[in-house]
């Protein structure tokens, strides 16, 4: 079937490894069948070793990554090197939705502080809680010694809410809340936010 037709690739039946390689890969983000198919050929052309190196790297991801047991992070170590990282101050804390936000802002190099991932940002109509954010285990951290939470939740509803959400939990307690500057534009991530503008953003945070 064509490009141009507007359907689905019809699978190549006559060699079922191809087609479960493509259905794997369309179910990556951004991906789909057609784009599935493409990668799978392409891969083809590489040869052997390529494909053999991409199953070893794979594997490993699969065995050797797990999620930090106190940021939240991803990690081959645990804890992860931020925090165990010597040189950064443990009394800071920036509060993000996913890992990628965290590469983010470390190539600003403008935070040396410790980050609590959320991994995501609330949104009743999805079944996304305080419980599946993991909100309590970050009230559990503010029981050492923080002088300041960085609220850098995304600039969308979701991570406005949650961000509001957060400071509401912390009213109470002797921190300093801060928020990043409104130098990100509204509905955007931190992932694509270019370094100049999140630098700004975090040099401009404002106290809550």
């Amino acid at each position: 079937m064509s490009e141009k037709s507007g359907g689905q690739p019809r699978p190549l039946s006559w060699i079922p490894a191809m087609d479960e390689v493509a259905r794997q890969l369309a179910k990556l983000p951004g991906i789909g069948p057609r784009m599935g198919q493409r990668l799978t050929f392409a891969l083809l052309k590489r040869g052997k070793q390529d494909i053999e190196e991409l199953a070893a790297a794979l594997h490993q991801l699969a065995d050797e990554v797990r999620r930090c047991s106190s940021c939240g992070n991803y990690t081959q170590s645990d804890p992860c090197p931020i925090c165990r990282g010597e040189g950064r101050d443990p009394t800071v804390l920036c509060v993000i939705e996913q890992p990628q936000d965290m590469l983010a802002i470390e190539r600003t190099g403008k935070y040396n502080g410790l980050y609590h991932i959320l991994g995501g940002a609330l949104s009743p109509i999805d079944g996304i809680g305080p419980e599946e954010l993991g909100i309590p285990k970050l009230l559990q951290r503010l029981r050492e010694p923080i002088s300041e939470v960085i609220l850098a939740t995304n600039p969308t509803m979701e991570g406005d809410a949650t961000a509001i959400y957060l400071q509401d939990l912390m009213k109470s307690l002797p921190i300093k809340v801060t928020r990043l500057a409104r130098g990100l534009p509204s509905g955007s991530d931190l992932e694509y936010a270019d370094e100049a503008t999140l630098a700004m953003a975090l040099s401009s945070r404002k106290e809550l």
